[in-house]
Parts: structure tokens; sequence; C-alpha cells
């Protein structure tokens, strides 16, 4: 027995000492090592032996297994490391195109507003899409019998809070994150909130559930409607270049006093009427208006001492306007063709 452990280990080490691919050394491996290789047929053998001659062969073999095993575990390691470091690429070969991805038109134009209100000292807040009855609409002064609630048809979420009415709700708009900005941060305050919005909509070429906002806040001491005014001209001049004229009309909001809808010169036509300005020479892109003291109480910020204003845009109707996309639906439809024009 001691004879074939030791013929066993003389050839393992000798054909060992010759392996050159991982071929041969995996050969060599499942011809002595593996569960019915020669080493095992050994061990196996052991329990015929006495009990004295027993310990001692058994003492033997364990001690030619892990040594095989140490050596050839080292062998393997040269051979990884050898053939890793010889191994050679043909450099005239043509390289593998890598595919990048395309990124929403909607995201492209998110990206570009928080470009520019960063530039213009702006935060960049987020807030949740699953919003409390409260902060999208009470704080917002909509008090539950508003008829302005009328204006949204909300997807109210199946849950009763410990009064027995449902108050979850996916947000309609962006704006309760405005209450709970000013809350957390205080005053004076400048942030650009953009998110995704719900709406229970019919949905066609121009309405969509599910849709896009960005919206900002400036809330400081002495800010008026002329502030408003000069602000909301640079933004349409660094959106749609340095001639945009900018027209104002009023318009109700529950959230703002006063309010008013802003109006871009078509930056197709120049002002002179196309299909896209409806042949007005004025592209509808911005509602605002100063904040209701209303509302800056409910964020916590005393109305006597500080004033601001509040805009929004709609971020599919910018995407479509850049881009002259003519169906809203394309921007959630995940179809690769529209995208990969982007």
């Amino acid at each position: 027995m001691k004879n074939k452990l030791q013929k066993l280990r003389d050839d393992f080490l000798r054909q060992l000492s010759t392996v050159d691919t991982s071929e041969r050394l995996r050969d060599l491996e499942l011809k002595y090592l593996s569960r019915k290789g020669e080493l095992s047929e050994i061990m196996h053998e052991l329990k015929n032996l006495s009990g004295e001659l027993k310990r001692d062969i058994g003492g033997l073999a364990n001690a030619v297994k892990t040594e095989l095993q140490d050596k050839f575990t080292e062998a393997r390691r040269l051979l990884d490391k050898r053939s890793g470091g010889e191994r050679m690429t043909d450099v005239s070969l043509p390289g593998e195109k890598i595919i990048n991805g395309h990124l929403n038109p909607i995201t492209l134009v998110q990206n570009e507003l928080e470009d520019l209100f960063t530039s213009l000292g702006f935060m960049v807040l987020d807030g949740p899409e699953l919003e409390s009855d409260y902060y999208n609409f009470t704080a917002l002064n909509l008090s539950p019998d508003h008829p302005a609630r009328d204006m949204q048809d909300t997807f109210y979420i199946d849950y009763k809070n410990k009064s027995g009415q449902y108050d979850l709700l996916m947000r309609t708009q962006t704006s309760p994150v405005q209450i709970r900005a000013m809350r957390k941060y205080g005053a004076p305050l400048k942030a650009i909130i953009p998110g995704r919005c719900f709406r229970n909509e019919s949905t066609d070429a121009r309405h969509e559930h599910t849709f896009y906002q960005v919206e900002g806040i400036l809330v400081d001491k002495n800010i008026n409607f002329a502030n408003l005014k000069s602000f909301l001209e640079i933004v349409g001049q660094k959106l749609f270049g340095p001639d945009t004229k900018l027209r104002m009309r009023p318009k109700f909001f529950p959230f703002v006093e006063p309010g008013n809808n802003g109006e871009y010169s078509c930056f197709l036509c120049g002002g002179k009427g196309c299909r896209v300005c409806k042949n007005t020479g004025w592209l509808e892109i911005v509602g605002a208006g100063l904040i209701h003291p209303d509302v800056l109480r409910a964020g916590g910020i005393d109305p006597e001492v500080y004033s601001g204003l509040a805009f929004g845009f709609g971020l599919n109707r910018l995407a479509m306007l850049k881009y002259s996309i003519n169906d809203v639906r394309l921007f959630n439809s995940g179809d690769l063709k529209f995208l990969e024009q982007f």
C-alpha cells in the first residue's frame, strides 16, 4: 500500500511538471484527485486493513493527498497567471461597437432647466408622489369644498385615515413640495421642483394621465410683481433665445394672488404666426403669480414679513415644442424607435 501511494505521488508530480494547458491540468485532476480518481480508490482500500496498519497507512495517505492538492493549486495559479500575461489581442481587428442608451426628451429638457436655475442660485428639490390631501390641496389654499378641486381629476388611494376620510392621493401637481420646502428651509428660499404628476385624464394626443412638471418658488422680503415679470423674461430668453418677448395675462390660481399666464413669443416663427402657435405668434408656457398669504402661512412663513413668487412649466409641453413632437403619449410608450431619435 505504501508503495502504491509513493508511486502515485511520483507519477502525479512528474506529469504535473509537464502540464502546459488548462485542458491537460483538468485531465490530470480527473485522473488522480477526483472523486473516482486513483487516490480515492486507494483511500477506499484502507477499510480492509487492520487497526495498526490502517492508522499508519491512513496518515501517509492523508499527507500525500494534502501535498498533491497543494501542488495542483499552485500549478493552476501559475498557469492562469502565465496564460493571462501572454494572451495577445490582434490590434488590427475591428473594435466592438458599444451602443449607448438614449435619454427621454423630457429628461433632456429637465436637465437643461436644472442647469439654468442652479446657475441662478436655485436649489433642486424633490418630494413624495404619494401625497396627502392636506399638502396637495388644503395647504395650497384649496379647502375641501373649493370648486377649483374639480379642475383636477384625482387618483385617490383606497385608504382611510383615523377620521374615516380618504386623504391619500397621487399628487396632481408638484406644488405640495413648496409647503414642505418652506417648512424645512424657511425664508429666504429659492428652489425648483421637477417631478412626475398624475391625473385621471382621458388620454389623447395632448393629454396623458402621467406627466411631468417643474415649478419654482422664490421667497424673500419685498418680492413684488415687477420681480416676477423680470424673472420670467430672463427665463424665457434663456430657454428660447435673447429676442424672446413675454406677454402676461391674468388667470386664477388658488395658491397665488394675483395670478397670470405667461406667454412667450413663438421661437419658431418669431411671433409672425405658425401652426405651432396656432397663428397667434404666442406660446402659452408658464403659469405664475405672487404666493398667496395663506400658502405662506401654511409653510410656516409670516406674510407680513416675507412675500414670494411661484411659477410652473409643463415639461411634456416644453419637450413637445422643442422637438416638434405631436403626440404626448410617445413619452411614456417605451418605443425605442422614438427614443433613439434623441
